[in-house]
């Protein structure tokens, strides 16, 4: 009795160990990645390739994809093969923002957590920024700028904008985590109803000169100011919950 109690826990472990297989192929896809420095949109080797220089089977190689997929690492483009994401790793909406029913507290509640964050964000842009990064920077608040005049939407062009601001921190961890943070830009435009485009264009530029001038406290402030008005509004608006 004790041999098959024995036996079973062997069997037990096996299969245990055969289904873990995948998910440990996928983090050495990851690190393969990650080795060879591949960038969003690059091609990762065919499925016989990877399978070679893993030393698994071509079925254990499909199942890691599978799970990679599902965690937006690579993307499958059918007849073309398997690229890096845009951005690896990063879900869609991983905060689940869609599913919180009250928008205005939600663009309230990323308000604060943005001025808690994004001046610090600003004045590190301000300290290590190079000249053709700031032209850069410009240009993004050019396009804002355009799109508000026209009045269309400018909302995906604000959020390059912030983001690459948080590129220009030379921080990696920040320039992951903003973009989770930005998600939220589309609430702020979705509840103010655009009333903000006017503001953002010229908030926009005091943040781009002070990061030119490389002045951090002036970046700082001009950041604070351009999140404390879109706070300001959406308090004022007194929108339905």
């Amino acid at each position: 009795m004790k041999r098959i109690t024995g036996i079973a826990m062997v069997l037990k472990s096996i299969k245990k160990t055969e289904k873990l297989l995948p998910e440990q192929v996928s983090e050495q896809i990851i690190n393969l990645i990650t080795q060879k420095q591949l960038k969003a949109g690059e091609k990762l080797p065919n499925e016989f390739e990877l399978a070679e220089k893993l030393a698994v089977g071509r079925g254990t190689i499909r199942e890691a994809i599978k799970i990679l997929v599902s965690k937006n690492v690579v993307e499958i483009r059918r007849g073309c093969g398997t690229f890096v994401c845009s951005r690896p790793g990063m879900v869609d909406d991983p905060l689940g923002f869609a599913f919180i029913p009250d928008k205005k507290k939600l663009a309230l509640d990323l308000c604060e957590i943005r001025l808690m964050i994004e001046p610090e964000i600003a004045a590190l842009a301000a300290r290590r920024a190079e000249e053709h990064e700031i032209k850069k920077l410009q240009k993004f608040a050019d396009e804002v700028a355009e799109l508000c005049k026209n009045q269309e939407q400018h909302m995906e062009k604000d959020i390059e904008f912030h983001e690459w601001i948080a590129k220009l921190s030379k921080n990696s961890v920040v320039s992951n985590l903003v973009p989770v943070i930005q998600q939220g830009i589309a609430v702020f435009i979705q509840v103010t109803d655009r009333a903000l485009a006017m503001e953002t264009v010229r908030t926009h530029q005091k943040i781009v000169d002070a990061i030119r001038e490389g002045d951090e406290t002036k970046a700082r402030e001009a950041m604070l100011e351009h999140l404390t008005i879109n706070r300001d509004l959406i308090h004022e608006m007194g929108l339905p919950q």
